[in-house]
């Protein structure tokens, strides 16, 4: 053998596993297709949004929340309906349990830290007994994503140097081996060196091959977010038929292969055609991977039109319904949707998700939080959107607004009527001539301003009409899909074995982190509470770290 475990994929749940294994004395082989210069993964480029449950953030802010509620908004989010439903059931239950327990200590204890101020992201259907968060649980880590990323690098860097964990990075796996019904190792190409920077696509050369062995494999290798043709296969009809254009939310490295190569192997892969994507997708002005895509974290004052000009009916809410908005804009038979919006709004409540674009929260600079953030009327990462951005415009006035709209509008898609448009942000803004109205989304503002978190960040500014020139100028955004989460995944118990067809364990088999469904094969079900994908890698990699080192034993 050529260690006690081999874990392929170094992304989020990997280093988790990883770590945790090293902890256990074991020696490790960390496989990934890409440099060490990727190492953290998709992880990496996020937000670094965590949920927690009665947090000490949330207690602060007055927010009372509580396992029960949680548990309830989490059941009645996932809509688990399937009888392949058993394992990430029992996931989710234990999932909550550790976001109400010991994940915030556990992640506290190694270094990790969270800005003051709770987010609401995923507001839901607009009724108590659907989905989406009663509260405020978005908790953004200190650094973003790389602050995620840091304690489990910096711990499996420590057990690279005590000689417990080696690196073999550019070796991309072609094939799990399976001898006598048992995994026992992987085999695949050796990769030409690569010195792009992270995120960049890097050659695919192979200049060789190899065949690595131990008692114990555990797939980490992502989900099919960068390879809009997997994503398409498995899109789901229950959400109309699948975009011909999307924007992507991750590298390129986020390409599905292991999936097809651990079915391959036996694994039993379940829930396919649940996935999460998002309708608030912007084309990256400054791209790192091809079609990069940024997504827009909105607050709730926008106007939101379909391709059309058609507003949306509530609650499609900017942050209320991804997946709600999703299939209703499928169903009018374009790939875009339009915000219309003004500076003010957009410099206050739109937030970039993506640690490249919040540098002020990744390299972790006070100052630069209140300079950036709480005095500027726009942040500059917005402001470069704003003068740059190929999917925004600006105009004084409604009319100039949408000829400048029109001129996004390619061949094939429809051109926005200016006197359709108009109309209905007359209608909107005349909903502001009294505290009081019928306008749902106006109503939704104000309960949005009555959350002191929101409030004092801003991210409900007070509500005012678009067309107010003081707030000006206008503000329209081209809004595309864009390519994000696999919440489907191979089926796994507890202790994230890989269960076969049978529903039997596969010997020597493990999955963690997206290509589980961040465990059990769909631990979020059909939709996705926000600030669970990261905690998802680090459970589900955290629980199949330390099940492997059991397994093999002293």
């Amino acid at each position: 053998m050529d260690a006690d475990a081999i874990v392929v994929g170094h992304g989020l749940a990997g280093l988790v596993a990883t770590a945790e294994l090293a902890d256990a004395g074991r020696k490790v082989l960390l496989v990934d297709q890409e440099s060490v210069a990727n190492i953290g993964g998709q992880a990496h480029w996020s937000f670094g949004g965590l949920f927690f449950v009665d947090s000490p953030e949330q207690r602060r802010m007055g927010i009372k929340d509580s396992a029960e509620l949680a548990h309830g908004d989490w059941m009645n989010t996932a809509g688990f309906d399937r009888e392949e439903d058993h394992w990430p059931r029992q996931w989710a239950q234990a999932y909550l349990d550790f976001a109400a327990g010991e994940k915030r200590s556990w992640l506290h204890q190694q270094g990790m830290r969270w800005f003051p101020i709770v987010g609401w992201a995923e507001r839901g259907d607009g009724s108590a007994h659907g989905h989406g968060n009663s509260v405020p649980r978005f908790h953004i880590t200190w650094g973003t994503g790389p602050g995620v990323v840091a304690p489990f690098a910096r711990r499996v860097a420590e057990a690279k140097e005590r000689g417990l964990i080696t690196y073999a990075h550019r070796h991309r796996v072609d094939e799990i081996i399976v001898e006598g019904g048992a995994v026992v190792g992987v085999r695949g190409a050796r990769l030409a060196d690569d010195g792009a920077e992270r995120g960049v696509a890097t050659n695919r050369d192979s200049i060789g091959g190899f065949e690595l062995r131990a008692p114990v494999v555990l797939v980490a290798s992502g989900g099919i977010g960068g390879n809009h043709d997997l994503v398409r296969a498995n899109w789901p009809e229950r959400l109309g038929a699948p975009p011909k254009h999307m924007v992507t939310g991750v590298p390129a490295h986020v390409d599905g292969r292991m999936i097809g190569i651990t079915e391959a192997a036996g694994g039993n892969l379940i829930n396919r055609d649940r996935m999460w994507h998002y309708v608030e997708g912007i084309r990256n002005w400054d791209p790192i991977w091809a079609q990069h895509g940024i997504r827009i974290l909105p607050g709730p004052s926008s106007m939101w039109l379909d391709a059309e000009g058609n507003r949306l009916p509530a609650p499609l809410l900017p942050g209320y319904d991804t997946l709600g908005t999703l299939e209703h804009l499928r169903a009018t038979g374009h790939d875009h949707s339009w915000f219309i919006t003004n500076r003010s709004i957009a410099g206050k409540e739109f937030a970039l998700s993506g640690s490249e674009q919040n540098q002020d929260l990744t390299g972790k600079e006070v100052a630069g939080v209140i300079r950036k953030r709480s005095l500027a009327d726009v942040t500059p990462s917005m402001q470069a959107f704003l003068d740059q951005g190929a999917d925004f415009v600006q105009a004084d006035t409604v009319e100039q607004l949408v000829a400048k709209m029109n001129e996004l509008v390619e061949d094939g898609e429809p051109r926005l009527d200016p006197a359709l448009v108009k109309k209905q942000v007359d209608e909107r803004d005349a909903q502001l001539d009294n505290p009081y109205g019928k306008d749902a989304q106006i109503a939704a503002m104000r309960v949005a301003r009555s959350y002191v978190g929101d409030k004092i960040s801003k991210r409900a500014y007070p509500p005012h009409k678009l067309t107010d020139p003081k707030k000006g100028p206008l503000v329209g955004v081209k809004l595309h899909i864009l390519s994000r989460k696999t919440l489907g995944g191979f089926e796994t118990d507890l202790s994230a074995r890989v269960l076969g067809s049978d529903g039997q364990p596969i010997p020597g088999l493990y999955a963690a982190g997206e290509a589980a469904g961040f465990g059990g094969g769909g631990v979020h079900g059909y939709r996705a509470l926000e600030g669970t994908f990261l905690g998802g890698c680090i459970f589900s990699g955290r629980t199949a770290g330390r099940a492997m080192g059991a397994e093999i034993g002293d």
